[in-house]
């Protein structure tokens, strides 16, 4: 167990899923109408605030359990460039007072959701190592 790759998954698949569930059901209770706003403001449908859900509270729960992990993950990585298209354009090229990049939760976020889409579940998930999309 100390060198396994499928525990190390196991722990990405984890953070990456809690903390972005997190989000999402922040959003459940306080709803997407600033996501909305911001589509309609960019000349796009505000109805698609709602793929929020999709990537904030379906994809994280897909790879906490560990099925469709890949899908999962590469939904969490769309979403996140939404976010940063949307919301945070301004600041890809700005650092923090404290030296780090202005987007380091966004980045980790999009990065770790690819990474999770190339590596797939591993064994400890629902599925195991089985399917194409796990």
């Amino acid at each position: 167990m100390i060198k396994s790759d499928d525990t190390g998954k196991l722990i990405l698949r984890l953070t990456l899923g809690i903390l972005i569930l997190l989000h999402g059901l922040f959003k459940l209770t306080g709803g997407v109408g600033g996501i909305g706003g911001m589509l309609s403001s960019h000349g796009l449908p505000g109805f698609l605030a709602y793929g929020a859900y999709v990537g904030e509270i379906l994809a994280p729960i897909l790879i906490i359990v560990g099925i469709y992990t890949r899908l999962g993950g590469l939904l969490i990585a769309i979403n996140m460039v939404v976010a940063i298209l949307l919301a945070h354009t301004g600041q890809l090229g700005s650092l923090t007072n404290n030296g780090g990049w202005a987007l380091e939760l966004q980045g980790m976020f999009l990065f770790t959701g690819l990474a999770i889409a190339f590596m797939g579940a591993g064994r400890f998930s629902l599925a195991g190592n089985g399917g194409r999309w796990n």
